[in-house]
């Protein structure tokens, strides 16, 4: 035990005798710098020993607190020293060179072969034609948003910001964003922060998302205030609005913007006031049932002049879109568009249970609402989006063949405008000052430069997907189908997605001869007039 005792306190000991030794020769200067030192560092392990928080640093004084020290910079160390280049954590270093590599307009081919393990389960590729198609200008890969019941519809980007909030991101971040979108003719998604100052800065176009917070057109009790919604979403820069149901790092959950950081701008920006924690329920007040939330779209279409309104959300019970569908079939009421997020998506913070185990992955969403659509017969009414983890050309041409018409792209955009993966938005420490309310971080956030780092990835990545198009024999997007995807089911098998998965033909839900039982059973459980399922 006397042992125990020496090595836990032998350096603590030895800072504290050395120091007082060396006051008996502060006459020798040169001994200055060593007992300044020692005296720091037993004020230190005086400390250490008094605190009663961290039982490390009682029973190791001083030297207990390398621990802590190398627990603070082990993100840094993992990802800058020891990370392998396919690694996701989230991102991979090869997906986040990409596109460092395109946003700054460098050559982002790699020689010697691919990485990857073409013979692992799960590999996918896009076939390729013996006969290639002309290239494509990728400046012509737009889809038209807007169904029957919309009369200012838009003309959007294959590719598009997906949903980030000013509060979320930095006030530079946001003016990047839009002046790239601007540049780039394609749509910056506000996030549920609604439209702030930096927003319209540059004029690129603008998806209002609406949360539950209803920010930007809410009364003083926090529900939707109508005349306030059709001001802003009136005005030109705003091209279409999408409801936010759910979103893919915390389904199902809300949030709170703590008072202390409601500053006078973000107060302004989404109409709450000062002094007070910004609360994002978890549900809407608006609406309570399938056919609520349709007369909702039909009263946003309505105040907004007849602008696209869709809604967003991260697939849960599968009844519940179904019992969407169903309303719409019942009221005659459609949305414009839908965008499915998947629980891999998010660039805020989220409780780890959220972003580990909650909500459907986006395939899994985007080929189940596809599907729904389809066998409702709505499929040719509605657009659909896409958004979570997507970074590259081929991840867009994934969700083309599965079954969207465009994709939506935060963390990539982060990316472009300096992001490094540092995982610390939630801290207001952004190393880069994309995701801080910092004046003097994102200071060093400059919007001229990034917004045209955002202008290159965008052009970049749709010109890559012009060139993977062409090689299946392909002259457009709205091409590309499951037959195109592939995938590797074993070491000895390989699978068309088409093969792999049930794509449900026109009309067939509503006969009820469907071909796989399962959304069978969910079209049955599925109800219009409530979420609850039939028994």
């Amino acid at each position: 035990m006397t042992l125990s005792l020496l090595s836990r306190y032998a350096f603590f000991a030895f800072c504290l005798l050395f120091t007082l030794l060396s006051l008996a020769f502060l006459q020798h200067e040169w001994l200055w710098p060593l007992t300044l030192i020692s005296a720091v560092l037993s004020l230190i392990g005086i400390g250490d020993l008094l605190q009663k928080r961290h039982a490390i640093r009682r029973n190791y004084p001083v030297l207990g607190n390398i621990r802590y020290l190398v627990e603070r910079v082990r993100p840094e160390i993992r990802q800058y020293l020891l990370e392998a280049d396919r690694e996701q954590l989230p991102f991979s270093r090869s997906q986040r060179s990409l596109v460092y590599a395109r946003a700054k307009e460098e050559v982002a081919d790699k020689p010697f072969g691919t990485l990857l393990d073409v013979y692992q389960s799960g590999f996918e590729f896009i076939g390729h034609s013996i006969r290639p198609a002309p290239l494509t200008d990728p400046a012509g890969f737009r889809v038209t948003i807007g169904g029957p019941q919309c009369s200012q519809p838009y003309s959007a980007s294959l590719l598009n910001i997906s949903a980030m909030s000013f509060g979320s991101l930095s006030a530079n971040a946001i003016r990047a964003l839009n002046k790239g979108a601007k540049l780039g003719n394609f749509a910056h998604d506000t996030g549920e922060g609604s439209i702030s100052t930096y927003h319209r800065e540059h004029g690129g176009d603008l998806i209002w998302e609406l949360g539950s917070g209803y920010f930007g057109c809410r009364s003083s009790d926090g529900r939707f205030d109508p005349q306030r919604f059709a001001v802003q979403a009136q005005q030109p820069q705003v091209r279409m609005i999408e409801i936010k149901l759910s979103q893919g790092a915390k389904p199902g959950h809300g949030g709170i913007l703590p008072k202390q950081k409601v500053t006078a701008e973000i107060s302004a920006t989404r109409g709450v006031p000062m002094g007070e924690d910004c609360i994002s329920p978890a549900r809407h007040s608006s609406f309570s049932t399938p056919l609520e939330l349709l007369q909702f779209i039909a009263q946003l279409r309505e105040l907004s002049g007849g602008k696209p309104v869709g809604f967003k959300l991260c697939l849960g019970h599968p009844w519940e879109f179904m019992g969407i569908a169903k309303a719409m079939l019942e009221s005659g009421i459609y949305p414009d568009f839908i965008v499915v997020d998947g629980k891999e998506g998010g660039t805020g913070a989220a409780p780890l249970e959220f972003t580990d185990h909650m909500g459907v992955p986006m395939r899994e969403g985007l080929l189940f609402v596809h599907n729904t659509l389809v066998g409702c017969g709505l499929r040719d009414k509605i657009k659909l989006g896409a958004s979570g983890k997507i970074v590259s050309a081929f991840d867009i041409a994934c969700m083309l063949a599965i079954g969207a018409d465009w994709a939506n792209s935060a963390r990539g955009f982060m990316f472009a405008v300096g992001c490094v993966q540092s995982r610390s938005c939630h801290t207001n420490k952004c190393p880069t000052g994309v995701a801080t309310q910092d004046p003097l971080r994102q200071r060093a956030l400059v919007p001229e430069d990034k917004a045209q780092r955002v202008f290159n990835f965008h052009r970049n990545t749709l010109k890559a997907l012009a060139e993977m198009l062409a090689a299946a024999g392909l002259e457009h997007p709205a091409q590309l189908d499951a037959r195109h995807l592939v995938r590797r089911i074993s070491a000895s098998e390989i699978k068309l997605f088409s093969q792999q998965h049930v794509y449900l033909k026109p009309g067939e839900l509503l006969d009820e001869q469907i071909e796989g039982k399962f959304y069978q059973r969910m079209w049955k459980m599925a109800r219009a007039d409530s979420f609850d399922a039939a028994p």
